[in-house]
């Protein structure tokens, strides 16, 4: 943690010697009223999984486990209200947040993957709301809140998102730095309508990013969850304009992870480090990524105990994150927007990621996965159903790891339509 202190303090000395700060947003608020936002979001979503070596996905109820086969699709409705600051030298504020859950169509027999609460096939209904005040550029967050930082971000991926109980600062009071600290105390998973109910007893996070220039950027992270884990994150972002049509990008992220034996079960410490550089060429309508992944030390990567389904900002993550112990992954994408071609609002991309080096049980560095990933999204452009996006993604996964993904076929289906009220 005294590294990560440091390193964000000479960020930030490096940063006030070669940038003058910016205006103050806190002198150009309108008003509570004047500044405030109001969004809504209806989402239908169909997610069907097939674990085709019955890894036990999929829960009878009553306990006791069937095949891997797990179905489930459901609607949700949200809305997020975002006052503005009153006037003067500190504003205030209030977030607030309310979602609703519909299960559509499953049974007991076919639960499994986390978008429905519990097996007993009931609604639910949540409401939470946040404090804020803002000093300059300064804002100081309490209440419910959907962090989005590399060692503490929510998940999103079902029908509700994820949400944490605490509070968080966030400055931005020099141009092309944001800092951020925060604690969060409760934490709410996607499919339940409690205050904590991942139970979490608490979460400290601190860091920052900076960008140089318009195309290098740098980021560094801390978390410590309670009991569990001190996690330290790095991201170096560098963007080269080839021509005014091509571009090549390289994205690098690290984690370095040390577990607590009181999670690990074991008589020590261990530790894991995980990284991944990707390289994107982009070519007009088309763009073309290689990724390369790697994970050390005494156990694979653990995320979403705590900190958050969304903490795995590693380029190699998709229905497998190829995070295990030992873990050697390598990725070929291809991605393409149709809008070029006449088709604007639908894009495809497709993704090949293979594996090996993978510690199992009996100690050997046998395992090995590969899968196979395709996504196309179409957003409609104009008209009464203007913004209304369907978003279909699969995942063919097949290996021999200790993962209980296994080999497992994957669909899932979005339907989304986004409404700005204020």
């Amino acid at each position: 943690m005294q590294v990560m202190k440091w390193s964000v303090i000479a960020l930030a000395v490096a940063a006030g010697t070669t940038q003058m700060a910016m205006a103050s947003d806190q002198s150009e608020s309108k008003g509570f009223v004047e500044d405030s936002s109001l969004s809504l979001l209806a989402r239908s979503m169909y997610y069907n999984r097939d674990a085709r070596n019955g890894g036990g996905f999929n829960q009878k109820a009553g306990g006791g486990f069937k095949s891997g086969y797990s179905e489930e699709w459901g609607a949700s409705a949200r809305a997020i209200f975002e006052s503005g600051f009153t006037q003067g030298t500190v504003g205030v504020g209030v977030n607030a947040y309310a979602g609703t859950l519909f299960q559509l169509d499953t049974g007991s027999g076919r639960r499994g993957v986390n978008m429905l609460p519990g097996n007993d096939g009931k609604d639910l209904t949540i409401a939470n709301a946040a404090v804020k005040a803002r000093i300059s550029n300064t804002v100081l967050t309490h209440g419910s809140q959907m962090p989005s930082l590399p060692v503490l971000a929510y998940d999103d991926g079902r029908l509700l998102p994820e949400t944490f109980e605490g509070t968080m600062i966030t400055s931005t009071e020099i141009e092309g730095l944001e800092l951020n600290a925060g604690r969060f105390t409760a934490f709410n998973t996607l499919n339940q309508s409690g205050r904590d109910s991942g139970g979490l007893k608490s979460i400290n996070v601190a860091g920052g990013s900076y960008s140089f220039t318009d195309n290098f950027s740098t980021a560094l992270y801390y978390s410590d969850l309670e009991d569990t884990f001190e996690k330290k994150y790095g991201n170096l972002n560098y963007n080269i304009s080839l021509t005014e049509d091509q571009a090549l990008n390289f994205d690098f992220n690290i984690y370095k992870t040390d577990y607590d034996k009181k999670y690990t079960g074991t008589d020590k410490d261990q530790d894991n480090t995980i990284w991944s550089l990707a390289a994107k060429y982009s070519l007009g309508a088309h763009a073309f990524i290689l990724a390369h992944q790697r994970s050390t030390g005494d156990r694979g990567y653990d995320y979403g105990v705590g900190d958050g389904g969304g903490t795995i900002f590693l380029a190699n993550s998709y229905l497998s994150d190829f995070n295990q112990e030992d873990e050697r992954s390598w990725q070929a994408s291809y991605e393409l927007d149709m809008a070029t071609y006449g088709v604007p609002g639908l894009s495809f991309k497709t993704a090949y990621v293979w594996a090996d080096n993978i510690k199992l049980a009996d100690t050997s560095n046998d395992g090995k996965e590969h899968e196979f990933f395709n996504q196309v999204k179409y957003v409609v452009q104009e008209g009464a159903a203007k913004d209304l996006s369907l978003r279909v993604r699969s995942s063919v996964l097949r290996g021999t790891t200790g993962n209980s993904t296994g080999d497992t076929n994957e669909v899932r289906a979005y339907l989304e339509y986004p409404l700005s009220v204020l």
